[in-house]
């Protein structure tokens, strides 16, 4: 699965700039419920109630997710500017005139109506782990889904788009970021928070399910993407 993703037709057709908006405009959607799972993580591991107390579990495992944390949240912008990296991914989406009032809406209102029912499909589960999943199983989703596929992903949307003359500063920043960060630094520090977690084989099984699950999501979205793209919108 991992290499089929990390192959995808899609990324053929992003050649010309009609096409690159199509895909940021549906791509942030991912970005944004990447912070979802990423939080939900958070709650769980480390103290956040008020009064503090501090959480129940393995103290590495608050230090591994709270410097995620950091990164995701308050990394800096190709400008050298603290900044989020759903920020960031707004500021490229302006940068070449996407659409970003799709996701900017669903946001504000969490309106699922707003959304095509492909992308309905995909945001709601990754919400649902979020809200109700197991510790591990978001975790899972947070490293398969996510954190391991991410930097062959992006390394062959840049190659498509560095191989042409499309003007996409920040883009290209935040592919070429996330290539470093996820492949050297969140990458293993997400694994061995799933390590931690899985302390069962009951556990290991039910991870590589969502694990799964996680990847067929954003291989429907990668295909639904393409569709939106071959039909011109």
């Amino acid at each position: 699965m991992h290499n089929r993703l990390g192959q995808h037709p899609m990324y053929s057709r992003l050649t010309n700039l009609q096409n690159l908006r199509t895909f940021m405009k549906y791509h942030v959607f991912a970005v944004w419920d990447f912070m979802s799972l990423l939080k939900a993580l958070q709650r769980e591991v480390t103290g956040l109630t008020v009064p503090w107390r501090e959480a129940p579990v393995n103290p590495k495992l608050t230090r591994l997710i709270n410097e995620i944390v950091l990164g995701e949240e308050s990394d800096l912008d190709h400008l050298g500017r603290p900044c989020s990296h759903y920020s960031l991914y707004l500021q490229a989406i302006q940068e070449v005139d996407a659409d970003s009032f799709l996701v900017r809406q669903f946001v504000q209102n969490q309106d699922f109506s707003t959304l095509p029912e492909a992308l309905r499909n995909i945001v709601s589960y990754h919400l649902d782990l979020s809200s109700q999943g197991q510790t591990y199983e978001v975790a899972a989703s947070f490293f398969y889904g996510r954190e391991r596929i991410i930097p062959k992903m992006f390394s062959s949307i840049l190659d498509v788009i560095e191989g042409t003359d499309l003007q996409c500063q920040a883009l290209i920043y935040y592919l070429k970021r996330h290539i470093e960060v996820d492949s050297l630094e969140h990458g293993p520090m997400a694994l061995e928070c799933v390590n931690i977690l899985c302390d069962t084989a009951a556990k290991e099984e039910r991870a590589h399910q969502v694990a799964m699950e996680s990847l067929l999501h954003r291989e429907a979205l990668w295909n639904f993407i393409a569709e939106e793209m071959s039909t011109g919108n």
